[in-house]
Order: structure tokens, then C-alpha cells, then sequence
């Protein structure tokens, strides 16, 4: 394991901010997280842990270490005629594994392909897509804990997963994400709650057939990151409580909304977005994807700076229409590596 020093991690973020890292170390093993994490208490740095780099908002210049974490393998543990349990490396690309999963008849991930990132970070935000998330099908996190100085695991129910949450997000400087172990099905089991998808996927009820779907369905509306710089959805899903749904759906019923099981309504960022006028619009060289509101997109060089000035524009925007806040999804970082409310001035 070699330390680097003035890392551009350009190419490591897929909204493709230029950052550049003042100390980096590729992560292949836990020995070489070990080292890494040594080496940063020695010279006093803060360490920002990097995995696919899909979720991140990163300044021009980071005076920290960075660990790009790249732990690879799949190894199958037990199980039962219902279920079967495996844990997989932090650095495993997430689409590939998905991919994996379903050729090997295991079943549960399938409607959340093609999300972007890697293994290791699937936890972090218990990341979701049409009506399914990954903290229902994960069975522990393997962590080292930088407060206790120890590797140990920490079960599902005690990662505390919500929607796009858990504990990782209260505490990010604590654990370091090594290996994910999942429990996954060995009989489908097809999550069609939203309409586009249960029409794509018609009468062919397979769970290939779902994948495929899926696939189509988010790379006919999300832009490629190769050719639009981009993050993925980046904001929230707003979740209010009925009597705000009932208010905003008063003055739009077209309002698309998701019931949820505690009472409250899961209304559309999206659409609130496009409704606010922001759809296909540019500020500078940051904009809100024309064919889906809820993906900004780096249309040039831009900095931090302009990412910021764009999607507080749009938050402004739909506070403006709707009476709510939107809140970002993707993690900011300052420049000595720490993670930072979106609330804060720069």
C-alpha cells in the first residue's frame, strides 16, 4: 500500500468536480486499511473514505487522506432452502453484483440495478429504487471501528435502516465499510408497486425479466455519467406528514405520491422539480437533466461552487411553489475531508 500525494480525483467522482487530495491510498485489503489508518494518526490527518465516488460532492482542494476503497471477492456462506447468505467486498462495483446475484437464481436486488457505486457504500444511505431497499436484504456490515480500534460486524437491525439512512450517515467518521454480507432469496419474490415498472415487465413475471426492465426503464430517463457528468437522483423524496399531502394536493392532484405504511405520504422530487420549471434548465454549466428534473448534471468544468449556486436555486424554486424544502442526497465535504450539513455557508 503506497500513500500518494496531490491525487486528482477527477476521475474518481462521477459528477466529475475537480478535487484534489493532498494524501491517497488505493484499499485492497484490511491490512492495507490498517496502514492507511495508521499512517493518517501519524501525520494528524482526517481521512474521507472514497468507494465509487457516485454520492459525493468533493472541494477543489481536500487536505486529508483519502482511501479509495477497492476490497474485492464474493464468498457464499449457509443456507436453507429459503434463503441464502453471502458476503461480498466493499469495492465490488454494485451493477455488476446485482448482475451476479441473478445469474446465480438469487433473488431480492433486481430492482435496484444499474444504481451506481459500489458494495461497500449500498448501506451508508440503504440505498432503493421501486419500492425496494437494500437494508431488506442485508444481513450484517463489516466494519473496522476507528473509536474502539477493532474490526467487528453490526446486524441490519442495528444499522437502524430508514429511507436513505442509517447509523453510518450519524456517525461517518467511526466505521469503515469492509465487506457487506447479504441474505437474499432463493425463490422470486417481484416488487411491482410503481406503475411504470409493473407495465414494462407485463405478463413475463420472471425476475430476469425485472432486471431487464429495470435497466431500461432508468437508462431511457438517467443520464449515462460518461457523457453527463452526474451523481444519480439528488434529492430526496419528500416525506410529509397527510395533512401537508392534502394541503399541496388541493391546489395539484396530478401530484404523484406514495402512501406509506407510517401514515405519512412519499411525494415525487422529480416532479416537483419539473412543475418549479427546472427541467432541461441550466445555471451556468450545472443544470437539472432534461429528460428526468431529479438529475443534475456537470454540463462543463464546473466547481463545487456552481453545483451549490444551482441546486439551492432550485430548492428556492420549489419552496417557492410547494412550501418545502427539498434536501440533497449526495454527502459535501470541506476541504480538510469532513462531512458538512448542506445548510452551511461556504
Amino acid at each position: 500500500m503506497q500513500i500518494q500525494t496531490q491525487v486528482q480525483l477527477k476521475p474518481f467522482n462521477t459528477l466529475n468536480l475537480e478535487a484534489i487530495a493532498s494524501h491517497y491510498a488505493h484499499i485492497q485489503s484490511t491490512d492495507d486499511l490498517l496502514a492507511a489508518l495508521d499512517f493518517a494518526e501519524q501525520q494528524q490527518l482526517n481521512v474521507l473514505i472514497l468507494s465509487g465516488g457516485s454520492n459525493m460532492l468533493l472541494p477543489e482542494q481536500i487536505h486529508a487522506l483519502v482511501l479509495h476503497i477497492d476490497i474485492q471477492g464474493i464468498e457464499m456462506l449457509d443456507g436453507d432452502d429459503q434463503s441464502q447468505r453471502l458476503r461480498v467486498g466493499g469495492g465490488q462495483g454494485w451493477h455488476d453484483f446485482v448482475l451476479w446475484t441473478t445469474a446465480q437464481g438469487l433473488y431480492g436486488l433486481q430492482n435496484l440495478a444499474l444504481i451506481p457505486g459500489r458494495v461497500g457504500a449500498s448501506p451508508v444511505q440503504n440505498i432503493g429504487a421501486y419500492g425496494v431497499e437494500v437494508g431488506e436484504f442485508i444481513d450484517s456490515v463489516a466494519v473496522y471501528d476507528r473509536q474502539l480500534k477493532q474490526f467487528g460486524s453490526i446486524s441490519a437491525a442495528d444499522c437502524q435502516f430508514a429511507y436513505r439512512h442509517s447509523i453510518f450517515k450519524d456517525d461517518p467518521n467511526r466505521y469503515v465499510i469492509t465487506h457487506v454480507t447479504f441474505k437474499l432469496l432463493k425463490q422470486p419474490d417481484l416488487k411491482l408497486n410503481y406503475g411504470d415498472l409493473k407495465t414494462a415487465v407485463g405478463d413475463t413475471l420472471t425476475a430476469e425479466n425485472l432486471q431487464q426492465q429495470v435497466i431500461q426503464i432508468r437508462q431511457s430517463k438517467l443520464p449515462d455519467p460518461q457523457e453527463f457528468p452526474n451523481v444519480g437522483s439528488f434529492f430526496k423524496n419528500p416525506l410529509v406528514d397527510q395533512p401537508v399531502f392534502d394541503q399541496i394536493a388541493a391546489s395539484f392532484p396530478n401530484l404523484p405520491h406514495y402512501q406509506q405504511a407510517n401514515t405519512q405520504v412519499k411525494l415525487a422530487a422529480g416532479w416537483l422539480i419539473d412543475q418549479a420549471g427546472w427541467k432541461g434548465k441550466q445555471l451556468g454549466s450545472v443544470g437539472m437533466f432534461h429528460k428526468q428534473a431529479l438529475v443534475l448534471v456537470n454540463y462543463g468544468q464546473a466547481s463545487l461552487t456552481d453545483v451549490r449556486k444551482t441546486y439551492r436555486a432550485v430548492q428556492q424554486s420549489v419552496w417557492e411553489k410547494f412550501s418545502l424544502m427539498l434536501e440533497p442526497e449526495p454527502v459535501l465535504f470541506d476541504k480538510n475531508g469532513l462531512i458538512r450539513s448542506h445548510q452551511e455557508e461556504e
